[in-house]
């Protein structure tokens, strides 16, 4: 029988059905971070159940509020502190050494394809760029995870979306998944797993299938997902070297998650971004997307860059080329956060912060705070923020406040302007 990628993750980690269509799996990769988890750890304290299934599969990062802001986020992030070291969780991540989970976790190289991996986090499905499945999950289901290493999750379906066509200047991952979930709607993929296929998604980075797969839940979707190929090797490379004689059979092998030729989808997409060009939302919803050209001119009060989505050295990097030797508008407030201390130093190594800096932006350590109205760049009700984030929902970024999601291309050009602006008006610079 053929099966898609996501139907042999199930069926090679089925543990028990108990009823049809409900599949328990085993778990290879719990992450856990300090927003969701206590919750989870105080309840299981308050059972008697206070244990771990593996201290080795369990991943721990203190991300969202770092450092702590008020007593509250302070609390939060003890009670993950001491529940990581009474458990002897060796990859906890702490202030000084954390970063964006879905960016810093593989970063580290805890995921593999064919992995199964959960988080209370809906956009745990970044993950599935390296051909795993992952999902965001609720506290009860984070709970059992920790304590016996097994979720349950429903029968898996799959959409099929073919990205084919020629990639036109100024437009990168960012717009094209802001196009894939205007053509999806926010409901569009509830209960399924998104699949990325096609010639502009095999020529994609690590990072740029990261961004297609982060904002899967966006429109709905368990989990984005793309094939493992050479690409994916090369990522991992540093961390699999000694399983592997050499790439050639890390792709061999890798290739048996692939899905198979005359499985079945649900739905096929076909996107074609030929002549497309850079996407802008336009109201509260991931799928009010619209062409730049609709949305140039429109004032902005704060340029964010940065988050699980944008938040890497590629998105880092395609800022600063248009930022080089200018200035940002009078008129707007421009904050980075580098996703993890690595990408930070990278990015410091390559002149990309001191480019950052002169243009006059705030760089900030890697934190998840502005993406949801948390920290280091909440907005005034009334402002507008232009933003590299995953969400645009009414009051994310601070209470009356209004977030257009772009790529970091058109962020930098519009932190220059003061207002949505095409990037394809721009020459980019080169860095060293």
């Amino acid at each position: 029988m053929a099966l898609t990628l996501a139907e042999k993750i199930f069926k090679s980690h089925l543990r028990d059905e108990p009823f049809p269509g409900t599949k328990v799996l085993d778990i290879d990769v719990v992450m856990c971070h300090e927003i969701t988890t206590p919750i989870a750890i105080n309840d299981l304290v308050a059972r008697g159940k206070d244990r771990v299934f593996d201290p080795n599969k369990i991943k721990v990062v203190i991300d969202h509020v770092t450092p702590a802001k008020d007593t509250k986020t302070a609390q939060q992030g003890k009670i993950l502190r001491d529940w990581a070291h009474r458990h002897q969780i060796k990859d906890f991540f702490d202030i000084g050494r954390n970063g964006v989970c879905h960016v810093l976790f593989p970063e580290q190289g805890f995921i593999r394809p064919g992995y199964t991996v959960i988080m209370g986090d809906s956009h745990t499905c970044t993950h599935g760029a390296f051909g795993a499945f992952a999902a965001g999950v609720g506290t009860t289901d984070l709970e059992v995870g920790i304590l016996k290493g097994v979720c349950a999750f429903r029968e898996p379906k799959t959409i099929r979306i073919n990205v084919n066509g020629t990639v036109p200047e100024g437009v990168y991952a960012k717009d094209i998944i802001l196009r894939i979930i205007r053509e999806l709607t926010v409901k569009g993929a509830t209960d399924c797993v998104i699949e990325f296929q096609g010639e502009v998604v095999r020529k994609m980075s690590m990072e740029s299938r990261m961004t297609l797969c982060n904002m899967a839940i966006e429109a709905g979707g368990t989990s984005g997902i793309c094939m493992p190929d050479g690409v994916t090797v090369a990522y991992l490379w540093p961390f699999i070297s000694s399983e592997y004689p050499d790439k050639k059979a890390a792709r061999r092998d890798f290739r048996k998650w692939w899905s198979d030729r005359g499985c079945s989808y649900v739905k096929v997409v076909d996107i074609d971004v030929t002549g497309m060009e850079p996407q802008v939302t336009s109201g509260y919803k991931p799928d009010e997307v619209k062409g730049v050209s609709e949305m140039a001119g429109t004032p902005v009060d704060q340029v964010y860059i940065g988050s699980c989505t944008n938040g890497r050295l590629e998105d880092l990097r395609i800022a600063a080329q248009y930022l080089k030797g200018k200035t940002i508008a009078p008129s707007v407030r421009g904050i980075v956060s580098p996703a993890t201390p690595k990408i930070f130093r990278d990015a410091d190594r390559l002149g990309i912060i001191r480019i950052f800096m002169d243009a006059g932006f705030c760089v900030t350590n890697p934190t998840c705070g502005a993406c949801l109205g948390m920290s280091n760049g909440v907005l005034a009700p009334g402002e507008v923020c232009a933003s590299t984030t995953n969400r645009n929902f009414n009051g994310r970024m601070g209470k009356g406040g209004m977030v257009h999601l772009m790529s970091p291309a058109v962020a930098a050009v519009t932190a220059l302007e003061g207002k949505i602006t095409d990037p394809r008006h721009y020459r980019k610079e080169k860095l060293r």
